[in-house]
């Protein structure tokens, strides 16, 4: 008698979300239905017309490595489209044991009417997005992109490129949203401390002094992935205060933190100050080894309740 198969392990929050979006838009854009893009193609048909428009003429390996397909299946779909006329096959004068693949008129003139239904598609679903919504979506879609492409994944040690710029307009308002998502998530804060920061944020902008305070805001992609602030302390001359560090998750691991605390250091040392503070918890320890890693010292650390949880509010200060 054979034993049971012990149970799958239970999906995560994070895998069961893409699976679930797998699901949604694989439907919405009809890759399921009988032809793509209301063509006869089915989805491997039309990748595999779409690579040999692309490459003008190529070879079912590269066929296969590219679109990672089973070669006896590529070899179906391959024999299905020449039998329809859209596909040349010939023999290379260079190597005579390859054979070289390439579009017909016919395969063309098909491509050319897939390729116009599909961005026809494309457009009509972005036009019913709002434009800033719009624009979200089209961030969100290079992020997936950039984060699942093979080249990333094969290099793990490359760190991906990112910039600092002065913040703009919008910018208080995503960063408050982002960072009440982000430690509601990983800490369970309430919206108490959305309040705090969205009040720190518009002191900031009413009485932003650009000769003596600075935001830094990083883009990765086209889309924010972190901040920081510095600016006057309100009752100790010479003091500036490191505020509201933030890294977004997908852009953990590249350094960005230690980057942007480094830059609160130069600037504040530039314009003369001669110590920064800040106030942190101490559930927050990645941040707490940034700021001991760039020299900070801590001064005072109290219990407090706050954020609808019991914290440990701790003071650190840096001599410049």
């Amino acid at each position: 008698m054979r034993r049971p198969s012990p149970p799958a392990p239970a999906a995560t929050p994070d895998v069961a979300t893409v699976r679930a979006f797998n699901r949604f838009y694989t439907r919405r854009i009809g890759v399921l239905d009988d032809g793509l893009h209301h063509t006869p193609f089915s989805l491997a048909e039309a990748r595999i017309v779409y690579e040999l428009a692309q490459r003008g003429e190529t070879t079912a390996t590269a066929l296969r490595d590219e679109l990672h397909l089973d070669a006896g299946y590529l070899s179906r779909l391959l024999r299905s489209l020449a039998a329809r006329g859209l596909l040349i096959q010939r023999r290379s004068t260079e190597d005579r044991r390859r054979t070289l693949l390439s579009l017909s008129a016919s395969g063309r003139r098909a491509f050319a009417k897939l390729d116009s239904r599909a961005s026809a598609d494309v457009r009509a679903l972005l036009d019913d997005i709002a434009p800033t919504a719009r624009a979200r979506v089209v961030a969100a879609m290079q992020a997936i992109q950039s984060e699942l492409s093979p080249e990333r994944a094969a290099t793990p040690g490359a760190t991906p490129s990112y910039s600092l710029r002065p913040h703009r307009a919008g910018d208080m308002g995503w960063i408050i949203h982002r960072q009440a998502v982000l430690y509601h998530q990983e800490y369970r804060w309430d919206e108490a401390y959305e309040a705090l920061i969205a009040r720190i944020m518009a002191d900031f902008l009413d009485r932003f002094d650009p000769a003596r305070e600075r935001c830094w805001v990083a883009e990765r992609d086209g889309a924010v992935v972190g901040a920081v602030f510095v600016v006057r302390h309100p009752e100790r001359d010479g003091v500036a205060k490191l505020r509201l560090l933030y890294v977004e998750p997908a852009a953990r691991g590249l350094g960005l933190g230690r980057r942007l605390v480094r830059e609160v250091t130069e600037f504040a040392r530039d314009v003369g100050y001669h110590t920064v503070t800040l106030w942190t918890n101490s559930v927050l320890t990645s941040a707490r080894r940034i700021y001991e890693a760039e020299g900070y010292r801590l001064v005072h650390e109290e219990p407090h309740h706050s954020f609808g949880t019991d914290l440990v509010g701790q003071t650190w200060e840096l001599a410049l």
